[in-house]
Protein backbone atom coordinates (compact mmCIF):
# COMPACT_ATOMS: atom_id res chain seq x y z
CA UNK A 1 0.00 0.00 0.00
CA UNK A 2 1.25 3.42 -1.15
CA UNK A 3 1.62 6.73 0.95
CA UNK A 4 -1.88 7.89 -0.75
CA UNK A 5 -3.77 4.62 -0.35
CA UNK A 6 -2.97 4.87 3.32
CA UNK A 7 -3.73 8.61 3.45
CA UNK A 8 -7.87 7.76 2.15
CA UNK A 9 -7.89 4.83 4.05
CA UNK A 10 -7.11 6.35 6.94
CA UNK A 11 -9.73 9.56 5.79
CA UNK A 12 -12.63 6.77 5.11
CA UNK A 13 -12.04 4.80 8.47
CA UNK A 14 -12.27 8.67 10.12
CA UNK A 15 -15.44 9.53 8.26
CA UNK A 16 -16.85 6.16 8.91
CA UNK A 17 -16.09 6.61 12.60
CA UNK A 18 -18.16 10.21 13.11
CA UNK A 19 -20.73 9.12 10.69
CA UNK A 20 -21.47 6.32 13.26
CA UNK A 21 -22.47 8.79 15.69
CA UNK A 22 -23.89 11.64 14.03
CA UNK A 23 -26.95 11.28 11.64
CA UNK A 24 -29.46 14.12 10.03
CA UNK A 25 -32.91 14.17 10.82
CA UNK A 26 -35.51 15.73 8.71
CA UNK A 27 -35.98 18.66 11.88
CA UNK A 28 -32.14 19.06 12.47
CA UNK A 29 -30.56 17.87 8.70
CA UNK A 30 -26.51 16.85 8.28
CA UNK A 31 -23.57 19.58 6.80
CA UNK A 32 -21.90 17.39 4.90
CA UNK A 33 -18.47 18.77 3.97
CA UNK A 34 -16.11 17.17 1.55
CA UNK A 35 -12.61 18.92 0.79
CA UNK A 36 -9.93 18.23 -1.52
CA UNK A 37 -6.84 20.28 -2.86
CA UNK A 38 -8.55 22.16 -4.94
CA UNK A 39 -12.02 22.62 -4.15
CA UNK A 40 -14.50 22.23 -0.93
CA UNK A 41 -18.30 20.86 -1.57
CA UNK A 42 -20.75 21.55 1.47
CA UNK A 43 -24.52 19.23 1.38
CA UNK A 44 -27.41 19.61 3.82
CA UNK A 45 -28.75 16.12 3.94
CA UNK A 46 -31.62 14.59 5.05
CA UNK A 47 -30.46 11.14 6.11
CA UNK A 48 -33.84 9.87 7.20
CA UNK A 49 -35.30 10.20 3.64
CA UNK A 50 -32.11 9.58 1.55
CA UNK A 51 -32.04 13.35 -0.03
CA UNK A 52 -30.08 16.53 -0.52
CA UNK A 53 -31.78 19.67 0.60
CA UNK A 54 -29.43 21.92 -0.52
CA UNK A 55 -25.77 22.04 -1.91
CA UNK A 56 -23.04 24.12 -2.86
CA UNK A 57 -19.77 23.91 -4.06
CA UNK A 58 -16.45 26.21 -4.85
CA UNK A 59 -17.59 25.07 -8.75
CA UNK A 60 -20.72 26.57 -8.52
CA UNK A 61 -22.18 29.86 -10.00
CA UNK A 62 -22.98 31.68 -6.99
CA UNK A 63 -18.97 31.14 -5.41
CA UNK A 64 -17.66 32.02 -8.69
CA UNK A 65 -19.26 35.42 -8.43
CA UNK A 66 -17.68 35.98 -5.08
CA UNK A 67 -14.43 36.24 -7.20
CA UNK A 68 -12.42 33.72 -4.51
CA UNK A 69 -10.43 30.65 -4.78
CA UNK A 70 -11.76 27.35 -3.58
CA UNK A 71 -8.99 26.15 -2.56
CA UNK A 72 -8.29 28.88 0.66
CA UNK A 73 -10.07 29.66 3.59
CA UNK A 74 -11.61 32.91 2.25
CA UNK A 75 -12.88 30.42 -0.36
CA UNK A 76 -14.24 28.13 2.28
CA UNK A 77 -15.29 30.87 4.27
CA UNK A 78 -17.50 32.31 1.28
CA UNK A 79 -18.57 28.84 0.77
CA UNK A 80 -19.97 28.72 4.33
CA UNK A 81 -22.14 31.96 3.97
CA UNK A 82 -23.62 30.70 0.63
CA UNK A 83 -24.69 27.22 2.05
CA UNK A 84 -25.81 29.18 5.31
CA UNK A 85 -28.04 31.32 3.50
CA UNK A 86 -29.39 28.26 1.06
CA UNK A 87 -30.30 26.55 4.21
CA UNK A 88 -32.14 29.29 5.70
CA UNK A 89 -34.14 29.43 2.17
CA UNK A 90 -35.22 26.23 2.61
CA UNK A 91 -36.02 26.75 6.34
CA UNK A 92 -33.05 24.51 8.29
CA UNK A 93 -31.87 26.37 11.14
CA UNK A 94 -30.43 23.93 13.55
CA UNK A 95 -28.15 21.45 11.79
CA UNK A 96 -25.77 18.97 12.71
CA UNK A 97 -22.23 19.41 11.10
CA UNK A 98 -20.34 16.41 9.45
CA UNK A 99 -16.96 17.76 9.18
CA UNK A 100 -16.02 14.27 6.63
CA UNK A 101 -13.04 12.55 8.47
CA UNK A 102 -11.29 15.53 7.80
CA UNK A 103 -9.98 17.57 11.35
CA UNK A 104 -11.55 20.82 12.04
CA UNK A 105 -8.93 23.43 11.35
CA UNK A 106 -8.33 25.36 8.47
CA UNK A 107 -11.06 25.26 5.68
CA UNK A 108 -13.60 23.12 7.29
CA UNK A 109 -12.95 25.24 10.37
CA UNK A 110 -13.81 28.26 8.30
CA UNK A 111 -17.00 26.83 6.38
CA UNK A 112 -18.36 26.34 9.47
CA UNK A 113 -17.89 29.45 11.22
CA UNK A 114 -19.28 31.13 8.43
CA UNK A 115 -22.33 29.09 8.06
CA UNK A 116 -22.78 29.73 11.85
CA UNK A 117 -22.66 33.35 10.91
CA UNK A 118 -25.02 33.15 8.68
CA UNK A 119 -27.62 32.18 11.08
CA UNK A 120 -27.49 28.23 11.06
CA UNK A 121 -27.26 26.82 14.87
CA UNK A 122 -24.70 23.93 15.57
Amino acid sequence: MNKLQKKQAGLRRRHRRVRGKISGTAARPRLCVTRSNNNIYAQVIDDVTGHTLCAASTLGPEFKATGAKGSTVEGASALGTIIGNKAQEIGVTTIVFDRGGNLYHGRVKALAEAAREAGLKF
